[in-house]
């Protein structure tokens, strides 16, 4: 589905775009190539007054707030290097962006986020970031099943796996909402506001 329509109050919601997965290799897109339209759309929101969301993942060092189900892939154990759960420094330090902090796949599970939105009027989110078929369908399952418009900047995400990418944007996210490119939403969004 092509873009349609932003909402007045549409928020950008970013997902884990963070020290310790932004230079890990990524599909169709790097990870830096995900960053750099991020920081597009969130200038372009943050001139327009509308919120800008960042969300990390991040676990206590025992993994105590991690999800506890068995899985045949847990990261349980697993070292992770000091700051890898840091906000890339081309997103971080604006004052008046919403940060959430998540110990699981989706933004809205175990955080306030939803909260957040609904305190500022947000009927619309428009999302980026990495992995496409973890954190950021997650996060859009999720945004839509808490009736909110959603709209996905299929060229400012990417995945560890080609296949998982291009599952979540060809098969999930046409149940979900809305796909277009970083420059589409740009447009919208000038549209919308301009």
């Amino acid at each position: 589905m092509s873009l349609s329509t932003l909402d007045p109050r549409t928020a950008l919601v970013v997902i884990d775009l963070q020290q310790g997965i932004v230079g890990m290799p990524t599909q169709p897109h790097t990870g830096p190539e995900v960053v750099a339209r991020t920081v597009e759309l969130a200038d372009a929101f943050r001139a327009q007054d509308l919120p800008v969301v960042l969300v990390r993942v991040s676990f206590a060092a025992d993994f105590a707030d991690a999800v506890p189900g068995r899985t045949e892939r847990q990261a349980r154990g697993l070292a992770f290097p000091e700051g890898w759960d840091v906000v890339v420094d081309e997103l971080s330090g604006r004052d008046g962006d919403i940060h959430v902090t998540k110990h699981n796949w989706s933004a809205f599970h175990g955080t306030g986020l939803d909260v957040q939105l609904r305190r500022r009027g947000i009927t619309q989110i428009v999302l980026t970031g990495i992995a496409t078929s973890i954190g950021v369908e997650s996060t859009a399952r999720d945004a839509y099943a808490h009736g909110y418009h959603v709209t996905l900047a299929t060229d400012a995400m990417a995945d560890a796996d080609a296949e998982a990418h291009r599952n979540s944007v060809e098969r999930i996210f046409p149940r979900l909402g809305e796909s277009g490119s970083t420059a589409e939403v740009l447009e919208l969004l000038a549209k919308t506001h301009g």
